[in-house]
């Protein structure tokens, strides 16, 4: 009699489960499409929607970096983040260094918050790319997915995680 009235209760249950929104069984994780890298790029969400961000390359140079000149040539580059009616909260960006063919030779993320440029220009920054062979390097490109969404992933947490994330940074060797 006990175990007949488990059975008539759990459809019940799980009925109420799902409807609460408590279903483990519906998290699921997504990777957005990474968009196609540029040097100036429009910063999208991960539906693939303009944020009213625009993000650039101004330029860039190898050198060697003045903390440690003895490690030879890194990429230096500048950046710009431009809020076009958009607010100026926190975006990320992946910026590659990458050869002719638009292959990646390392990537980083670069934050909005670090273009805190001189008053004139104060939406710039500057960064620094470490590559296995500088001489390679072609340009300094951005991938306009922003990196920005730090969203909980269904391993971490079934009943709040899951939906839609930012791509992977690009690995050495990727193309773009």
């Amino acid at each position: 009699m006990f175990r007949a009235r488990i059975l008539a209760v759990a459809p019940l249950a799980l009925v109420l489960l799902a409807l609460s929104g408590c279903s483990v069984w519906d998290c699921t994780d997504k990777t957005a499409k990474r968009g196609k890298a540029d040097v100036r790029v429009q910063v999208v969400n991960t539906e693939g929607r303009p944020l009213g961000v625009t993000a650039a390359v101004v330029d860039w140079r190898l050198e060697p970096h003045p903390q440690v000149p003895s490690e030879g040539d890194r990429v230096h580059f500048h950046f710009r983040f431009r809020f076009d009616g958009a607010e100026h909260s926190a975006r990320v960006v992946d910026a590659c260094a990458v050869d002719k063919k638009r292959v990646a030779l390392g990537c980083q993320k670069v934050y909005s918050s670090q273009a805190f440029g001189p008053a004139d220009d104060p939406l710039t920054g500057d960064d620094w790319l470490a590559v296995e062979h500088p001489e390679q390097v072609a340009g300094v490109l951005l991938i306009p997915n922003d990196q920005s969404y730090g969203g909980r992933t269904c391993g971490v947490d079934p009943k709040d995680g899951g939906g839609m994330h930012p791509p992977e940074t690009p690995n050495r060797g990727d193309q773009l």
